[in-house]
């Protein structure tokens, strides 16, 4: 009997070596795993859908291609809530944080903290209070605003009345009002005869065209600077029944727009994008950071195209969530 135990000795230790090893694959695995939070508001309207849609996708994406890795996306209806779902990101210890803040002052702080904590930050579509990022993932709001202006410009012959409906107040809206009025301001037979924030809201799109409609006996184009204004704006404009109106020009490029392009709709011949993927590209480029990838540069613009009956087909996407 003695001998038998003896003789199980060396197994033992054997089995206690492979199983100490296991115990240390796992914890260096566990130590390995890179983590990113993404953060981004709810899905309120068709662009902040298309956030949505794409987060979820290139969480997928990222996920499958890098074993190591974990993508939490978080979702938030107000600004206090996004500061909540930050701070719980931070708590499981994330790596990366890509975040697209539903208001810039609210989030700055939460932002700073993650910085402090060493948390490599990307921010996607508006910038923070304070520029504390280590890169930012934007559209080319100066070049939404131009594109839009020349093209009512173009469809106008350079001479009518436009209606602005503008965004939420922030420097991705006043990026692209600005940019609009510089180039109007190279034809001075046109003449902005209103200016109204619809929040890139739908509903609040077609309230402020029934008040623009009442105040206004013509209004030769109407800029919308988001597709889904535009479809309130349109419903308000078509209730009317008036005929004045030449063009409707939003922007996003959301698949019902881009749909209506393609259908020949008089009123919507132009949309001009910024694309919701920029999410997606944002993640992308966390993974590279967090991976031990040097930032090169600071700043990545999504450009800005304008939509029309020559390319429309290409942009269209009817499975798109946006």
């Amino acid at each position: 009997m003695k001998n038998l135990a003896l003789a199980l000795i060396p197994a033992l230790l054997c089995t206690a070596v492979l199983l100490s090893g296991c115990s240390r694959d796992e914890s260096s695995a566990a130590k390995t795993t890179h983590r990113i939070g993404i953060s981004i508001p709810s899905a309120d309207h068709g662009w902040t859908g298309g956030v949505v849609y794409h987060a979820n996708r290139i969480k997928k994406e990222i996920e499958k291609e890098n074993p190591d890795t974990r993508v939490i996306v978080s979702t938030a209806a107000t600004s206090g809530e996004q500061v909540d779902r930050i701070e719980n990101l931070i708590v499981q210890k994330i790596d990366a944080l890509v975040i697209l803040p539903s208001e810039p002052a609210p989030l700055t702080g939460i932002c700073k903290k993650a910085v402090e904590q060493g948390i490599k930050l990307i921010v996607v579509d508006r910038n923070l209070a304070d520029p504390i990022q280590h890169l930012a993932v934007v559209g080319d709001n100066p070049g939404f605003g131009r594109a839009a202006a020349e093209v009512i410009a173009k469809e106008l012959d350079g001479k009518g009345e436009i209606v602005i409906m503008e965004g939420v107040q922030c420097d991705v809206n006043t990026q692209r009002i600005e940019a609009f009025k510089e180039v109007l301001s190279e034809y001075p037979e046109m003449k902005i005869i209103g200016s109204g924030s619809a929040d890139w809201n739908t509903e609040k799109g077609l309230a402020l065209m029934e008040n623009f409609l009442q105040k206004h006996p013509r209004i030769d184009a109407v800029w919308t600077g988001d597709d889904d204004v535009s479809i309130g704006a349109l419903k308000a404009y078509e209730e009317s029944k008036r005929n004045d109106t030449k063009v409707f020009v939003g922007g996003g490029g959301s698949r019902e727009i881009i749909k209506r392009i393609i259908d020949k709709d008089p009123l919507v011949r132009i949309t001009v994008t910024y694309p919701p993927e920029m999410i997606a590209v944002a993640a992308q480029e966390a993974v590279k950071i967090i991976k031990g990838a040097e930032i090169e540069k600071d700043l990545i613009v999504v450009p800005a195209v304008v939509v029309d009956s020559s390319n429309a087909a290409e942009h269209y996407h009817p499975d798109s969530a946006y």
